[in-house]
């Protein structure tokens, strides 16, 4: 018989507490001075962002909803939202098992997830995603000679 993930079970039940919040300030808006802090995992599959955003954020980013933001969809398993970057405006996609944080400091309200290891992607051809960590190679110390790769050319 196999164990309860409890922590699963917790991360899904609040991320409806995240989806419902969205949802209210998609037809609502926010009001009252409440803004969302809304951190995600960048290479989570399903993330859609800028290139040069993912390039500046690689892991983890956090978006503020308050005052300049347009186009909230919520949907039950992602939020796409458009917002201003070097005084672009752009769309973003975020997946709701992306999330790692949301809090909303005009009521001192903060939820906490935990993601799990998602495998990089890329979401166009000229996206790269970055190196699986079991592909690093681990430092040895060893410090490697270029004079070893080079021909001799003093023949």
């Amino acid at each position: 018989m196999s164990k309860i993930d409890y922590q699963t079970l917790l991360d899904n039940a609040l991320k409806s507490v995240v989806k419902d919040a969205l949802v209210h300030a998609q037809f609502n808006g926010l009001g009252d001075g409440a803004h969302f802090y809304i951190t995600f995992k960048t290479r989570t599959p399903g993330v859609v962002l800028p290139d040069f955003l993912r390039m500046r954020y690689p892991d983890i980013m956090t978006i503020v909803l308050q005052y300049s933001y347009n186009n909230l969809h919520v949907s039950d398993k992602e939020f796409g939202v458009q917002l201003t970057f070097d005084g672009r405006p752009f769309f973003i996609r975020v997946p709701f098992s992306a999330l790692v944080e949301f809090k909303d400091p005009s009521v001192d309200f903060m939820l906490t997830f935990h993601p799990g290891g998602a495998m990089p992607s890329a979401d166009n051809d000229m996206e790269l995603p970055l190196s699986d960590a079991s592909e690093i190679v681990p430092d040895t110390g060893r410090v490697v000679s270029l004079d070893e790769f080079r021909k001799n050319r003093k023949k």
